[in-house]
């Protein structure tokens, strides 16, 4: 007996996602401080005492944004990945694009630490993790497990050569690039921040343009070209738009793949089937990520847990399950 929460219209759906988002934003900045709601509000909007300001502006919203905007991106990441691939199991972090993005972004801090270097090779080596993976599976339109296996092995490289930096480069290096092997909004460049919002907004129109198509072509090739659908050139653009958003993601807040697994499925079941997930994957993954930070933050106060861990920690479980429910291997 299927345990689906459908909703046949998108619309309360979308508002639901909005509101519990709003409620964990405003949880995260309010949360474990000696400020009341109301000067947690002023202080938002820069009114109030000094300590007050700083506190809000200065420590806790960047970091809510560097939550929100990368759970945003690996929930459309992963929901077009899938769509794509029509395999639940197909996600940038299982098929090594996190791995390669990782590796890239560690290589900026351990060798070319330089302005901007940090994104723009992580989107490099996302690119290349999917070039190799696609490339090596038959290109994104292959079907089955082949291309996870390949994803796999791509991974295990890439992460094996994050490994082989981290051991050659010195002390403090190494903790600088920590971060992003593990997973972590902890002091996040605002610089990175902006350039991903922007990236975000730009992708998340580009998903929306994509999502008519990659609907279409659920079903047979020939049906989708019948009706009008550009096939190559939607499974390139949906790999672009994937990459783009997985590398400023992993830029920003490191590895937290799991986000992508669990936000489009959730999206799914709260909506009526034929329709790909886009908005609802994006708010699920914001609630995810900021839900997960705070949970790291908190729960074993006043030692911080990495997001990254805690994601893991929840997803692996899941990925388990999914596994366990579906052997064969359900497509979409």
């Amino acid at each position: 007996m299927k345990t689906n929460i459908i909703i046949t219209t998108r619309w309360p759906v979308l508002l639901l996602l909005s509101g519990l988002l709003l409620l964990l934003v405003l949880a995260s900045l309010h949360y474990a401080s000696d400020l009341t709601l109301g000067e947690t509000l002023s202080a938002l909007v820069g009114k109030g005492d000094l300590y007050g300001v700083f506190l809000i502006q200065e420590l806790r919203l960047p970091r809510i944004l560097a939550a929100v905007f990368s759970g945003m991106a690996l929930g459309v990441a992963g929901c077009l990945l899938q769509t794509l691939s029509r395999n639940r199991l197909a996600t940038p972090n299982i098929i090594g694009l996190d791995n390669g993005a990782t590796a890239f972004a560690v290589a900026s801090v351990v060798a070319v630490p330089v302005s901007l270097a940090t994104p723009a090779l992580a989107l490099v080596g996302a690119a290349t993790a999917a070039a190799l993976a696609f490339g090596l599976s038959g290109g994104p339109g292959t079907q089955g497990y082949r291309f996870i296996v390949m994803g796999v092995g791509v991974g295990a490289v890439f992460g094996a050569l994050t490994n082989f930096m981290l051991a050659r480069a010195d002390m403090d290096s190494a903790n600088v690039a920590y971060p992003w092997t593990v997973g972590s909004l902890n002091a996040r460049s605002e610089e990175v921040i902006v350039w991903l919002g922007l990236a975000l907004l730009f992708c998340l129109l580009l998903a929306l343009y994509l999502a008519r198509s990659l609907n279409v072509m659920r079903l047979s090739d020939a049906v989708a070209t019948g009706l009008g659908v550009h096939i190559r050139r939607t499974r390139w653009l949906t790999l672009t738009v994937t990459v783009v958003l997985t590398g400023f993601a992993v830029a920003l807040a490191g590895p937290v793949g799991m986000i992508a697994l669990a936000a489009p499925e959730i999206a799914r079941r709260l909506i009526a089937s034929g329709h790909v997930p886009v908005p609802e994957a994006a708010l699920t993954g914001s609630c995810l990520m900021l839900l997960a930070d705070g949970i790291g933050q908190h729960a074993f106060s006043p030692i911080e847990i990495p997001v990254g861990l805690v994601t893991a920690l929840v997803g692996g479980p899941y990925l388990l399950w999914i596994l366990l429910r579906q052997p064969g291997g359900k497509t979409l």
